[in-house]
């Protein structure tokens, strides 16, 4: 036991030390910083509030304005994700769909039409509207004949593939997309980059997590005459409560600390914070003082988002139990009904 205390807090310690390295740093002068290693306020050094007040008051709307973007565009993005992705992955938990080849192969023509109409210097909107026009066509002709079609495991695997393509691979083609749109430096073109590049990753967390659930408890309610909607609604959300949360911090990490693609969609209006604290390595070399000031900004909503997470676990017990107690009393069915089959496997 005491072995094992030892060895938390010597990880706790490595863990923790850059945080107090930060705040130290945050309170020196340019002078101390560049002097030496010192560690203990008021023995080694004195502390001052300098680099604070040049952040906050000195600068003032170029710190707000990073940090409102952020905020905005983390929170927004996270939550379309985390609403899509549910969805998606409760649909490939629940339902079984049969995607033809052919209708996978009648789409990648449509994305190639419209990159050929593109290409011809045509406008956009014909080139989208020919790449949908024909992918209808094709998608009645080809996708009934193929007799090959991929499942859900496929689908869950093709989209957490996407994932493998390095970020600079896309960046230039996502930036002559909103550039066509006059979407750069705006909101709208970080929200929809983010949702895009994050969504594989909520379809599969909340996948894993939707198969843990029983499925008696959906069939119980839907012979009991609940909807589809009101089955997730009403069931499946409660129960997924700290699955829901986890893979929302999760991406509000990777939201929040991106960098790649908000170098390329922003300038000035929709600049992140991430933007603005590689931006303090001026000419004149990186200024420890004020970089350590914004990063302890940047970790703050992170910090304030762990107690939420605590007690959304703990309440997940009662809600667990309480729920369950609730579709035990629903009606069961008839002796020598049918019971093995979801009430959506039809579709």
């Amino acid at each position: 036991m005491v072995v094992s205390y030892v060895l938390l807090f010597a990880w706790a310690f490595v863990v923790l030390f850059p945080l107090y390295w930060l705040a130290v740093t945050s309170l020196k002068t340019p002078l101390d910083v560049n002097s030496g290693p010192f560690y203990i306020p008021f023995r080694d050094f004195q502390p001052n509030l300098d680099s604070w007040h040049y952040i906050f008051v000195d600068l003032g709307e170029d710190t707000f304005r990073p940090y409102l973007n952020t905020v905005v565009v983390g929170l927004t993005s996270t939550t379309i994700t985390l609403i899509v992705g549910s969805m998606a992955a409760y649909g490939l938990v629940r339902m079984r769909y049969r995607v033809s080849l052919g209708a996978i192969a009648s789409f990648a023509a449509g994305v190639v039409l419209a990159v050929m109409v593109m290409i011809a210097r045509a406008p956009w909107q014909i080139g989208a509207l020919g790449g949908f026009c024909l992918f209808l066509l094709l998608l009645n002709t080809l996708a009934r004949r193929s007799k090959r079609a991929v499942g859900n495991d496929d689908i869950a695997f093709w989209m957490i593939s996407q994932r493998m393509l390095p970020p600079v691979a896309v960046v230039i083609p996502i930036y002559i997309f909103f550039q066509q749109l006059n979407l750069l430096d705006t909101w709208g073109a970080l929200i929809i980059a983010y949702v895009a590049s994050h969504l594989p990753i909520v379809v599969w967390l909340m996948r894993d997590y939707f198969q843990s659930i029983p499925v008696e408890l959906e069939e119980s309610a839907a012979i009991d005459g609940a909807s589809p909607y009101r089955i997730f609604r009403s069931i499946v959300l409660p129960l997924a409560v700290p699955g829901l949360v986890a893979t929302f911090l999760f991406v509000l990490v990777f939201a929040w600390n991106e960098y790649l693609i908000a170098l390329f969609l922003t300038s000035a209006n929709a600049q992140t914070l991430p933007l603005t604290v590689a931006a303090q390595n001026a000419t004149r070399g990186p200024q420890w003082w004020y970089m350590s000031v914004l990063i302890l900004i940047m970790i703050g909503l992170s910090d304030l988002a762990d107690p939420c997470r605590l007690g959304r676990d703990a309440h997940h017990t009662g809600l667990f139990r309480r729920v369950r107690r609730a579709a035990d009393r629903l009606r069961r069915p008839a002796r020598g009904a049918r019971t093995d089959l979801h009430p959506w496997s039809r579709h």
